[in-house]
């Protein structure tokens, strides 16, 4: 199989995952939406937001912005790999650092925290 294949279960669990929890999010609004703008009649009505189109968009607009909340845990395996949160790995590296302890990485510092290529990868799939 190719790379991006390998990714294709990871990408269709976090995408499902992240459409469940933004739906839950927006769907505790009681807003309506005033659709009374009529260009030529001047007839509308109004719409709960919950039940309109805007929701949808604005949902899957999001997505993928989203997917870069996560971060890879390379001390997991499969699709779990993927999770919110700083790693243990990541944490005990911050930790000792934040002790005092000079770390040396092959990545410095200042990039520690920023997308992996791995996280970027499952975005872009």
């Amino acid at each position: 199989p190719s790379p991006a294949s390998a990714f294709l279960p990871a990408v269709c669990k976090y995408v499902a995952v992240e459409l469940k929890s933004a739906f839950e999010e927006t769907g505790r609004t009681k807003e309506v939406i005033d659709t009374k703008y009529g260009f030529l009649d001047g007839k509308g009505s109004a719409i709960k937001y919950t039940q309109s189109d805007i929701r949808l968009i604005e949902v899957t607009e999001n997505i993928c912005k989203r997917l870069l909340d996560y971060n890879l845990h390379k001390e997991r395996s499969g699709s779990n790999r993927f999770a919110k949160g700083m790693s243990e790995t990541f944490e005990t590296l911050h930790n000792l650092v934040h002790k005092g302890v000079k770390v040396v990485m092959d990545i410095p510092y200042e990039l520690w925290n920023e997308t992996s290529a791995e996280v970027a990868d499952l975005k872009k799939q």
